[in-house]
C-alpha cells in the first residue's frame, strides 16, 4: 500500500489544487515557497481554488464567518500550502519535519477562538505526515486586518531531505 503524503491525502477524499496563480496587477516580490538547503520557509497563504486562483476567504472571523467555517478554510489552506510545496520540491515525502506554523486570523473585536481556527490547518498536516513528521510548534493570533481583507493567512517552516 502506498503510504506517501499524497496517498494519505487521496485516502481522505481530498485533492491538492493547482499551485497558486497571482492575479494580474498584483505585485508579490517574494516566493510562496523559499527553499534554502534543508530548510523551507512558507510565506503566508490564503486559500486558492482547484485552478490556483486566490479565493480568500475574506472578512473577519467572528463577524463575516464563524469558527467552524474558518477552520474548514484553514484546512483548505493547508492543501494549498502542500500544492505549492509539492510544485517546488517534487514529492511531499521529502518533508522530514514540520517545525513551525504561524496563523494570523482577521478577527472581529472580542473574537478569541483563533486557536480553534488554526486546528483545521494543524489537524490536516498531522493527518498527512503523521505525528512525528507532522508535529509542529504553532502560534494563532488575531489581527485587526490582513492584506486584501483575507480572513486568515498561514505561514510555516519545515525541513526536507536533500
Amino acid at each position: 500500500m502506498d503510504n506517501t503524503p499524497e496517498a494519505r491525502i487521496a485516502a481522505m477524499g481530498l485533492t491538492l489544487p493547482a499551485p497558486v496563480t497571482v492575479p494580474p496587477g498584483l505585485r508579490l516580490p517574494f516566493a510562496f515557497v523559499n527553499v534554502r538547503g534543508e530548510r523551507v520557509a512558507i510565506s503566508g497563504h490564503p486559500r486558492h481554488d482547484a485552478a490556483g486562483a486566490i479565493t480568500g476567504p475574506y472578512g473577519q472571523v467572528g463577524r463575516d464567518l464563524g469558527t467552524e467555517e474558518a477552520a474548514l478554510a484553514a484546512r483548505d489552506i493547508a492543501l494549498c500550502v502542500l500544492a505549492n510545496l509539492k510544485a517546488e520540491i517534487g514529492e511531499l515525502s521529502r518533508v522530514t519535519g514540520w517545525v513551525r506554523v504561524f496563523g494570523m486570523v482577521n478577527s472581529a473585536p472580542g473574537y478569541t477562538e483563533q486557536h480553534l481556527v488554526l486546528n483545521g490547518f494543524s489537524d490536516l498536516i498531522v493527518a498527512v505526515f503523521g505525528p512525528d513528521v507532522g508535529r509542529h510548534a504553532r502560534s494563532a493570533v488575531g489581527m485587526a486586518g490582513l492584506p486584501l481583507n483575507f480572513a486568515m493567512e498561514i505561514e510555516a517552516e519545515l525541513l526536507i531531505a536533500r
